[in-house]
């Protein structure tokens, strides 16, 4: 399995101007993503299921573990809260008393940082065709996650994101196929 890393334009903020508690979404259920290369994707909300329970999952500034960890859930467990609501996955912790966590408070209340990314792996995803052409891919279910992270920009940067496309590719090769059996019907019926 690839590792994936998706932003998302989800707020996060400091609780109150003086607190350190931090929260936000790292994933908004059934929002479409930008272009990520010939296709947008969506994540379905029975994609964690069990994922949080199994996951080892850093708080990390800009999927940086080498600048330091700001919070951290184990299996569920540990100074990082995730919870999984309707709207989808939602962090908060209280930023640490080091470089790292005022670098952070000192980001969102400039404004410089606003936005959330996270970093998975896929289990189960599903291609199809929009009826403009486009494709969309829809994540069933997460394997693995790895991090959320306050991140400074929101924009899906291709150097970043990293997908096994092999399931697009296939959709691909198979509508092909289909409209070359069509034709070659076609062909066998005019002759």
């Amino acid at each position: 399995m690839v590792r994936e890393v998706r932003n998302t334009n989800n707020e996060i903020t400091p609780i109150l101007p003086e607190s350190r508690l931090v929260s936000g979404y790292a994933i908004v259920f059934n929002s479409d993503s930008n272009d990520l290369g010939g296709f947008t994707e969506r994540i379905n909300p029975d994609a964690l299921n069990g994922v949080v329970e199994k996951s080892d999952v850093l708080c990390l500034l800009n999927h940086n573990e080498d600048r330091g960890v700001l919070a951290r859930s184990n299996k569920g467990e540990g100074s990082l809260t995730l919870e999984i609501d309707e709207i989808g996955l939602k962090y908060s912790f209280e930023a640490p008393n080091t470089a790292l966590g005022d670098e952070l408070l000192e980001g969102l209340r400039r404004g410089d940082i606003s936005t959330s990314s996270f970093a998975f792996t896929v289990e189960k995803d599903s291609w199809s065709k929009n009826e403009d052409g486009s494709y969309l891919r829809t994540i069933n279910s997460i394997s693995e996650l790895f991090d959320v992270s306050p991140v400074y920009r929101a924009a899906y940067d291709a150097t970043s994101v990293k997908v096994d496309a092999r399931g697009l590719d296939e959709m691909k090769t198979k509508e092909q196929e289909e409209l070359a059996n069509y034709f070659n019907e076609l062909r066998a019926k005019l002759k």
